[in-house]
């Protein structure tokens, strides 16, 4: 299996596409020492949501890497942000423009065909049937994208990236009454914005349809509230002081859900 679903309860489905940070063996083998450490993973989203089990979400996420396929990419290759520099479907640089593929060995048209046959189309498919058994079950269902990245990466944005990064690209992917609960609530000492440089990726696009009832917004966490960004490793202190924040906006998502349900 490639990707992990736990069965949840109520409205909401939390999507981690860009938490896994394996890579298969046949892969591994072409790849730098960069493309091996997975280092632009959406490190722990796992740990930092899991009280969301308890709150009776539904949570999906991939077992392997980014760098092997991004999930929250077209398959057809077409660019979620033109203009600006970004990544591809099968990402051959890391953020910091290194190489992630041994020289010549990074894939072809036909090894990302293979790779989106057996890694996208599966996380897309429960994503889909998902999704779809929600809103049959409750009448109404709810998406969130949870993302986290670096606070300072100058391939995608100039400076410091604030804290919590909403995005319904520009509105589409959900009813403006959710986004406005949303940015109601009290995210302080953290900065928060909506739709700035993260409108929302591929899966928000693509699934959030308000017209369904069936609504998606997008969530890009600064690393900087729950980790330490250069080494890695997750930081017990930090994190429980953003937590109860990420636990306020499920309920909020969830009651969002429950009021526009049967």
């Amino acid at each position: 299996m490639t990707y992990q679903l736990h069965q949840g309860t109520v409205p909401l489905l939390i999507s981690m596409p860009h938490n896994g940070s394996e890579v298969a063996e046949e892969i591994a083998l072409n790849m730098t020492d960069k493309g091996l450490s997975s280092q632009d993973t959406d490190w722990y989203k796992d740990r930092l949501y899991h009280f969301a089990k308890a709150l009776g979400a539904y949570i999906i996420m991939p077992k392997y890497s980014r760098y092997v396929i991004d999930l929250n990419r077209d398959p057809n290759g077409v660019d979620l942000y033109p203009g600006a520099n970004s990544t591809e479907l099968c990402p051959t640089t890391a953020f910091d423009m290194t190489p992630l593929y041994l020289e010549g060995k990074a894939p072809d048209h036909n090894e990302v065909a293979r790779r989106i046959t057996q890694y996208w189309l599966p996380y897309h498919q429960a994503l889909e049937t998902t999704l779809n058994d929600i809103k049959a079950k409750f009448g109404c269902a709810v998406l969130l994208e949870a993302h986290s990245i670096k606070s300072v990466v100058p391939r995608f944005f100039d400076g410091q990236l604030p804290d919590f990064n909403f995005g319904t690209s520009e509105g589409r992917s959900c009813d403006p009454a959710l986004l406005a609960m949303i940015e109601k609530l009290n995210f302080a000492p953290y900065s928060s914005i909506s739709n700035g440089r993260f409108k929302g990726g591929y899966i928000t696009r693509h699934y959030g349809s308000p017209s369904d009832n069936i609504h998606a917004v997008q969530l890009e966490l600064s690393q900087r509230t729950y980790m330490e960004e250069e080494s890695l490793e997750y930081c017990h202190n930090k994190a429980q002081q953003v937590i109860p924040k990420l636990n306020q906006l499920v309920c909020c998502l969830i009651e969002f859900a429950r009021s526009r349900g049967k």
